[in-house]
C-alpha cells in the first residue's frame, strides 16, 4: 500500500503514513487544501477513521473464515448413515437373526460410506461461505473507504 500526504513536517508527514497504515485505509493521497497543522491533520483522521468504522459498521471488522465444515458434514452424513442402515435392515425379516457383529459391522459400512459423501458436501457448503464472507469484506472495505473520503473531503481535503 501506498501512502503520500503533503505536510509542513518530516515528523508530521511520517504520523500521517503511520495512521494511514494502522487504520486500514486503503492508498489514498491526503492533500490539506485549507492549510491545515500537522496537528489538525491528525486529529482529522483519526476523526475520519472512527466516523468511516461507524458508517461501515460491523461490516468493517474482519471476522474469522468459517472452518469445520468437513468435519460438520462428516458427522451429520455418518450419523444419517447409520440410521440408514438401521431403518434399511429392519425392513428385511430376516435381519433379527443376524449377528449382531454383523449388525454392527453394516452400520459402519453405511456410516463411513455417507460420511464419505457428508465431508464433500460440507467442504463445498464452506467453501461457499468463505467465498460470500470475502465479498462482505470487500463491499464492508469499500464502504469505509468512501466514508473515510468523504469526511476528509468535508474537512477541507483533496482526497485521490
Amino acid at each position: 500500500m501506498k501512502y503520500t500526504s503533503l505536510s509542513f513536517t518530516k515528523s508530521a508527514s511520517l504520523l500521517i503514513l503511520t495512521t494511514a497504515f494502522s487504520s486500514g485505509v486503503s492508498a489514498v493521497t491526503i492533500t490539506p487544501m485549507q492549510g491545515q497543522t500537522p496537528d489538525q491533520i491528525q486529529r482529522d483522521q483519526a476523526d475520519c477513521t472512527s466516523i468511516a468504522q461507524q458508517s461501515a459498521g460491523s461490516q468493517a471488522s474482519s471476522a474469522t473464515p468459517p472452518a469445520g465444515g468437513r468435519a460438520r458434514g462428516a458427522a451429520a452424513g455418518a450419523m444419517a448413515g447409520a440410521a440408514k442402515a438401521e431403518v434399511k435392515g429392519q425392513q428385511h425379516g430376516a435381519y433379527d437373526n443376524v449377528n449382531e457383529d454383523v449388525k454392527q459391522q453394516y452400520r459402519q459400512n453405511e456410516a463411513k460410506s455417507v460420511a464419505a459423501a457428508g465431508t464433500v458436501v460440507g467442504g463445498a457448503k464452506q467453501r461457499q461461505q468463505r467465498r460470500e464472507a470475502s465479498q462482505q469484506s470487500s463491499s464492508s472495505s469499500q464502504a469505509f473507504d468512501q466514508a473515510y473520503s468523504s469526511c476528509l473531503m468535508g474537512r477541507g481535503y483533496s482526497v485521490q
